[in-house]
């Protein structure tokens, strides 16, 4: 299955991505994690025919508007545009496919709107990240002091595509292919070679973060079949056994585990796909 551009008008932004070629099929929305894009899941649709299969680019990633000036990047309005996007669409119910960040989001939406999501793909995520209730006053203090450094931060310019691809390959764990993927779709053409298109903010310091029990009652409140999928080993900042004790808090959850790296969505196509594969034909 092969993906094509598409740019879709929600709610007053530009959402872009890319959709599969097949018109019928489960409906499925993608959303990539952290600093990627849509082209996060070209490995994945190649394996996966059949669906119709919709990747956006998130806001202020990839070829999707920015948030407007003055305003933030936060899960609730994460979740509130996923639903638009679904709107946007004229899907009503629908499956959610999420790696990392993107994973987070998804359950969190699955949590929030169980009459829109039929099923729930996690892919080295859920719930989100937590924040301890002892670090609250100072993650604030440093979002407060990132936002008002920003304006003084200037974009880093790249005479040619082989050094972003390096530091993504390096950043990540990741094949030179999967890291061209993500770089070619995540940066913009700028006077003396190429930067990064993905807006500033995202780099900030998170402000406020979920506490374990908080993600826990969420977890709790997904309705719909849920698969998760991890590599291992697992990552630093979503370590075992935190990870396998989230997926006993859902009430219809199955876990997959691989040897790879945190995309493995992307380096081990056929292995997730067959998962998913056999998840959605349950």
């Amino acid at each position: 299955m092969t993906l094509e551009p598409f740019v879709l008008p929600v709610a007053g932004t530009t959402v872009a991505g890319l959709r599969s070629t097949v018109a019928e099929g489960t409906r499925v929305l993608a959303l990539h994690g952290w600093l990627d894009n849509a082209a996060s899941f070209v490995p994945l649709a190649a394996a996966l025919p059949g669906l119709d299969l919709v990747a956006i680019d998130l806001p202020g990633h990839g070829h999707s508007s920015h948030m407007p000036p003055g305003t933030q990047y936060n899960t609730p309005g994460a979740i509130c545009h996923v639903l638009e996007v679904a709107d946007a669409l004229g899907w009503q119910r629908f499956t959610l496919l999420g790696h990392s960040m993107g994973a987070g989001i998804a359950s969190l939406t699955a949590a929030a709107a169980p009459e829109r999501v039929e099923r729930l793909i996690a892919i080295e995520a859920l719930g989100g990240l937590r924040g301890p209730e002892d670090e609250t006053a100072q993650r604030l203090r440093e979002h407060v002091r990132a936002v008002r450094a920003l304006p003084s931060k200037k974009l880093r310019v790249f005479s040619d595509l082989a050094a972003p691809v390096r530091a993504r390959m390096m950043a990540n764990q990741l094949s030179e292919p999967c890291a061209r993927l993500l770089v070619e779709r995540g940066v913009m053409p700028v006077e003396g070679g190429y930067s990064w298109c993905s807006d500033q903010r995202l780099m900030l310091p998170t402000a406020m973060r979920l506490s374990e029990a908080q993600i826990d009652d969420l977890l709790a409140a997904i309705e719909c079949p849920t698969q998760v999928i991890y590599a291992t080993p697992a990552q630093s900042y979503y370590p075992e056994p935190l990870r396998s004790e989230r997926i006993r808090l859902l009430r219809d959850g199955h876990l997959d585990v691989f040897p790879g790296t945190h995309h493995l969505h992307m380096e081990h196509p056929a292995l997730v796909a067959e998962v998913i594969a056999r998840f959605l034909a349950r």
